[in-house]
């Protein structure tokens, strides 16, 4: 805990961002017989049916300092899934950054051991080499930021029906607008609120008098 609160408590520094990544799942409906044509003042009318679509993950990965987040539609959640979304982050989002400073939870994929199921070893090294790891404890995955910005997310855009090429085309304007507003977000927690807190989480220590 007291490791991811330093990183969160670090200066910005574009040469090194910090980049808070988390998943979250989302069930795809279809609309069988249709909706009803939107009037002035109206909200959204369909059809009370639905048909399941399967299942999408989404990936998400937010720089707090800098108001920057970008979600990811995938079809899985496995290891390579999440090794192709690093790559992305280290070749195609930060590719001037000296280090990625990556947060992110102790889910079994998000290993560095994923970048080898999916590179041939030349490249998953150069990859891991981009990044700088730092896991959330077990049981305290709110101390990841992106947690929040996913919440956000589903409040703004995922809480209705919809399909795989609405969700992609829905999250890519909502990427948009957000980036846009540069919406950032600001951390108040503290190692010195934990201290004080979450003081049952520490060791109690026991001195002998001499």
């Amino acid at each position: 805990m007291e490791d991811v609160l330093e990183v969160y408590s670090r200066p910005y520094d574009a040469a090194r961002p910090v980049v808070c990544v988390d998943e979250a799942s989302k069930e795809l409906h279809g609309t069988p017989y249709g909706t009803l044509a939107v009037l002035p003042g109206q909200p959204l009318r369909q059809d009370y049916q639905y048909e399941r679509q399967g299942v999408a993950n989404i990936f998400m990965a937010v720089e707090p300092l800098a108001g920057r987040r970008q979600a990811k539609v995938t079809q899985r959640r496995t290891a390579c899934d999440f090794a192709e979304f690093a790559r992305f982050l280290a070749e195609d989002l930060y590719p001037e950054a000296h280090k990625i400073v990556l947060v992110t939870d102790n889910l079994n994929t998000h290993k560095i051991a994923s970048f080898y199921e999916r590179f041939e070893p030349t490249v998953a090294r150069r990859l891991v080499e981009r990044f700088e790891w730092h896991y959330t404890p077990e049981h305290g995955s709110w101390l990841n930021m992106a947690e929040i910005e996913l919440s956000v997310l589903h409040k703004q855009c995922l809480n209705r029906r919809l399909t795989h090429d609405l969700l992609v085309q829905s999250i890519e304007t909502w990427n948009q607008k957000r980036n846009s507003a540069s919406c950032k977000i600001n951390w108040h927690f503290t190692t010195q609120d934990a201290r004080i807190k979450l003081k049952r989480l520490y060791p109690e220590i026991s001195y002998s008098t001499l």
